[in-house]
């Protein structure tokens, strides 16, 4: 009997997940590059053990190395099922050697791959969306302090200053008006920059 499910827009229910050991289980999705949401759940045949849950990975194709497994949430018993935007994730090579064999594999991997990980439920992690508007907030004030930082260091007085015909001077009075701007917009509506 099948404990997970797996769908993918447009193709059939999928539930053959391999098992790698008594807790991890894998299954290949072929032509991945076309996805860009996956739905994962539990086929309600067999339940998680008490007190644990499955952390899911996403492992996203690369030719040329072994695979990256990339957390990507969890389903429970009392979350059978979860819907996960797979289109924007990017490979994650500074993740090192210890994710890439996560699954018992350190072969190349020409598909991508779903790999479940029964875990204790003090174990499973939240991951946040990308879409947070708080991680967007905290983006934002972080890049804006890294370009202030990076304008105030070539930051002259005019006696120091150098006229050149061929450079754009912008003062810096208008790039700190500009930055303060930003920031009251962000706070007063983080997602303010997608319209």
């Amino acid at each position: 009997m099948a404990m997970f499910g797996l769908i993918v827009s447009g193709r059939p229910v999928q539930t053959e997940f391999q098992p790698i050991s008594e807790t991890q289980f894998i299954t290949t999705i072929p032509d991945a590059d076309s996805i860009n949401h996956i739905v994962v759940f539990l086929t309600g045949a067999i339940p998680f053990p008490e007190g644990t849950a499955g952390q899911v990975y996403f492992s996203w194709p690369d030719p040329h190395a072994p695979p990256n497994w990339q957390p990507l949430g969890h389903i429970s018993n009392t979350k059978p099922s979860a819907i996960f935007k797979i289109s924007s994730l990017k490979k994650l090579e500074e993740m090192g050697d210890s994710m890439n064999i996560l699954f018992g594999q350190s072969h190349i991997v020409h598909n991508a791959q779903i790999g479940i990980a029964i875990e204790p439920l003090a174990n499973i992690r939240e991951i946040e969306s990308a879409n947070n508007p708080s991680n967007n907030v905290t983006f934002a004030h972080k890049m804006l302090e890294n370009f202030m930082n990076f304008v105030l260091s070539y930051s002259v007085t005019q006696q120091q200053m150098v006229v050149d015909p061929t450079t754009t001077y912008v003062p810096l009075a208008t790039v700190q008006n500009w930055y303060t701007n930003f920031e009251r917009r962000l706070q007063q509506n983080p997602n303010f920059w997608k319209t």
